[in-house]
């Protein structure tokens, strides 16, 4: 394969785009309304200048990307990365827009993301770095404009930051400027477990559609962080073996079965899978080629690609992670009789709760966890069998009938809102 070759095959956008064509195929979506959606809205580039601790001044770039805004507030969050790109924010923005039609709230999609090492900044530079950022981008945030949470490298605190920034500007505490707050700052109960529980939920029902045991299957889950760490705990719960799980490290293996509390409780004292005792270690190539049942890439994009797509063993994969699977690698999944849950589907019990978080803060009443819970599970449970029913009915693949449902859902609302000029 060519420098070139490989430099698409790893380019989320066009990864983002090879999908959307499809479905725009399939659909046949209008000319004018298939140019809509294959462009962003809204790109702002802006420069974070920040003092250090050493007293030396660094500039960080930042991006904030809106993708749609035609079913509602655009979403989605924020992540801090030396490898984050404008690419990357737009192929992120776009799967945000069809990740919130898929499963039906009204928001659009958007993403953020600022060029740093968090791991190399201590907590005083994170904070005048983030205030900074929400600073730049006071023009086109807000509960009703655009609505971000937190992501890769980012967290509770990061949101707490960012609404105190947004809300010093506005003269007002406005807590529904992002979600992914602390619970104490009008966060809603049980969004921390969201995504991971989202996409339990999903190999629940994947194994349920395909006849496969539900639970005493194998599971290998890449990544242990909010997503894949705690969707091998639910899964461990729902009596199932989670045979491997990886940090950005590495990975442990047990073909037995690991003890997925006492994983977490290792990985939270010691900051590493590694030395976990009862496991042998495992790199990250290698885990996701290792016999199982079901496999979930909870880590980043581009982990199953065509050069490693035929070595997968799993009858299963349930993308925690936006965009681990490549295009390519998805049509030789697909000879081989894998059924994938996409990420627009499988990862969305995120927004879906962040959705929730945003009504609570703008009504002004909080939910129990037990029925954020319940309401989220219903959604999630409706989305996938629509996502089947898309998939049978324009006789595509799981991955592509998800982003009909997603495209027509949008672009319905583009047709009744109309071009204003």
């Amino acid at each position: 394969m060519s420098t070139a070759e490989l430099g698409a095959e790893s380019n989320p956008y066009t990864q983002m785009q090879h999908r959307l064509d499809k479905a725009a195929a399939l659909l046949s979506l209008e000319p004018g309304l298939y140019s809509i959606l294959s462009t962003p809205t809204q790109e702002l580039t802006v420069a974070l200048p920040v003092q250090m601790d050493d007293g030396s001044m660094r500039v960080f770039t930042g991006y904030r990307v809106q993708h749609s805004i035609a079913r509602g507030p655009a979403k989605g969050g924020i992540r801090y990365s030396p490898d984050v790109s404008l690419n990357e924010v737009r192929a992120l923005a776009a799967w945000m827009t069809w990740k919130c039609a898929v499963v039906n709230v009204p928001f659009g999609g958007g993403k953020g993301g600022v060029i740093c090492d968090p791991r190399r900044m201590s907590q005083t530079e994170l904070e005048k770095m983030t205030r900074r950022f929400a600073s730049s981008l006071m023009d086109i945030i807000g509960p009703e404009r655009d609505v971000p949470a937190p992501d890769m490298n980012t967290n509770e605190q990061t949101m707490a930051w960012f609404m105190d920034t947004y809300s010093m500007h506005k003269r007002v505490t406005d807590t529904a400027i992002v979600t992914g707050k602390p619970v104490g700052l009008g966060g809603s109960q049980g969004r921390r477990e969201a995504t991971g529980l989202g996409v339990a939920l999903t190999v629940r029902e994947s194994l349920k559609h395909l006849g496969l045991p539900e639970s005493g299957c194998k599971v290998v889950v890449q990544g242990s962080g909010n997503v894949g760490g705690i969707a091998a705990e639910f899964l461990h719960e729902m009596g199932h073996h989670v045979v491997a799980i990886s940090d950005m490290y590495g990975g442990i293996h047990n073909e037995s079965g690991l003890d997925m509390p006492a994983v977490m409780k290792h990985l939270k004292k010691t900051g590493k899978l590694e030395g976990f005792p009862g496991a042998e270690a495992v790199d990250n190539a290698e885990l996701l080629t290792l016999p199982c049942d079901v496999l979930v890439p909870a880590a980043t994009e581009n982990q199953i690609t065509s050069a490693n797509a035929a070595d997968i063993h799993a009858k299963v994969i349930v993308e925690g992670a936006n965009g681990p699977t490549t295009a390519k690698a998805d049509a030789i999944l697909e000879s081989n009789g894998v059924f994938v849950a996409p990420d627009i589907l499988a990862n969305a019990g995120g927004v879906t709760v962040s959705y929730f978080e945003w009504v609570q803060d703008r009504m002004g009443y909080f939910w129990e966890k037990k029925d954020v819970f319940n309401r989220m599970e219903r959604i999630m449970v409706e989305s996938f069998h629509s996502v089947v029913e898309s998939a049978k009915k324009n006789n595509t693949s799981p991955r592509i009938g998800a982003y009909c449902l997603a495209v027509d859902r949008v672009a319905y609302c583009l047709r009744l809102r109309g071009v204003y000029a």
